[in-house]
């Protein structure tokens, strides 16, 4: 234990004597993830109001048929702009976020008592630059057209709420923090990839970098055992790791903790107690992450070769948080079981503030434990090869 315990002190020491370690591991990533987050956050929020509350620029083909409309929509802070040579082409260059096209029979249909057509034109290949906009102009022609049937119905002498048999109201059971944001779908990808790769370069040092720097020879020479040695080297990854993700997650909260809330309705104000449950929910992940790059490093044979796996290993956090983000799922509880899908379902669950049974800290922490134990042990073998110590 003595042999570990000063082990793991040199690896710390050399790891804090690296400045440019200490200043991407406590300084950038610290910084870049929280202000990234709230940054997109708020130049979202901001778009999103001038698109629903800015007056809208809205080319109009054929104003000309629908004189009522132009006025109507004129007065709902509506700019009409002549129309483009081509519509087509203005949407697809973004010239142009929307573009509305009056029938030519709109006035004959009009005048009959018919539905009178006018088309939408977008480009749903845009939905984060236009999508607004075009809601926009479909809740206004929505309105206007049952503004126009109500008075239609009304000189007839028929009650306006025979064509509405159902009244439909709705209810939103959302707290502010379970609802959906940018911040609250990236994050968990964020947090699990650097607790799996965060401490890269400090466990590929440890091996590889030592062994080019013919270094590690002299360290297995001693009568430390090798699992003293290899535990030593996992644990202060995963320590530097921690701490680095400590410090991120402070900064998270005190960046949102400052950010303007005006215009968003969702809440990014995480308590102490959710920063305590995030730092459980992915201490499995950075004690794997620590023993797969320790083992990478011992496998390769140079530093270099180390570094070409690591787009790899970037692939096993995000591959669960994309098939999340487009294919939702309810969380069971074998999901629980399964590295990354578990810890980005349960991160999901502690931002959105609902509640977490004991069984299931049981099952997530126990299962990422587990894995993370089966690959200490194949690193702890590597470290036994003969040909480790040299670089070939």
């Amino acid at each position: 234990m003595r042999a570990l315990w000063i082990v793991l002190r040199k690896e710390l020491l050399d790891a804090f004597r690296d400045r440019r370690m200490m200043l991407v591991a406590f300084v950038v990533i610290p910084l870049a993830i929280p202000l990234v987050l709230a940054g997109t956050n708020a130049l979202s929020a901001r778009k999103q109001a001038r698109q629903l509350e800015g007056p809208l620029e809205l080319p109009v083909i054929g104003a000309e048929r629908a004189p009522n409309l132009v006025a109507w929509l004129q007065s709902h802070n509506v700019q009409v702009l002549p129309a483009p040579r081509d519509a087509d082409a203005a949407l697809r260059t973004q010239e142009r976020d929307v573009v509305l096209r009056i029938d030519e029979k709109y006035g004959e249909d009009w005048r009959a008592g018919r539905p009178a057509r006018v088309e939408v034109i977008f480009d749903s290949s845009r939905p984060l630059a236009s999508g607004a906009t075009v809601s926009r102009l479909g809740g206004l022609l929505d309105a206007y057209g049952s503004t126009v049937g109500t008075l239609r119905l009304v000189a007839r002498g028929i009650h306006p709420a025979v064509a509405n048999p159902l009244q439909v109201g709705t209810r939103d059971v959302a707290t502010p923090e379970a609802r959906f944001d940018l911040s609250q779908q990236i994050l968990p990808y964020l947090l699990l990839l650097l607790a799996f790769i965060g401490g890269m370069q400090l466990a590929i040092d440890a091996t590889a970098g030592e062994r080019e720097r013919q270094s590690l020879e002299p360290l297995l020479a001693t009568p430390v055992a090798r699992e003293s040695i290899i535990g030593a080297k996992i644990l202060a990854t995963a320590a530097f790791s921690l701490l680095s993700i400590a410090v991120t997650l402070i900064a998270y909260r005190l960046v949102f903790a400052v950010v303007p809330a005006r215009g968003m309705d969702a809440s990014f104000d995480l308590a102490p107690a959710g920063l305590a449950q995030l730092f459980l929910v992915i201490l499995p992940i950075v004690l794997l992450g620590a023993t797969v790059l320790t083992a990478l490093a011992a496998f390769a044979r140079s530093y270099r070769e180390a570094q070409a796996y690591l787009p790899l290993l970037m692939f096993l956090p995000m591959i669960p948080s994309l098939v999340l983000m487009v294919a939702p799922v309810r969380t069971q509880l074998w999901m629980l079981a399964v590295p990354f899908l578990g810890q980005n379902q349960m991160i999901l669950r502690v931002l959105r503030s609902e509640g977490i049974r004991a069984l299931e800290w049981v099952v997530s922490l126990g299962a990422s434990f587990a894995v993370a134990a089966v690959v200490w042990f194949i690193a702890a073998r590597l470290y036994h090869r003969e040909q480790l110590a040299t670089s070939s």
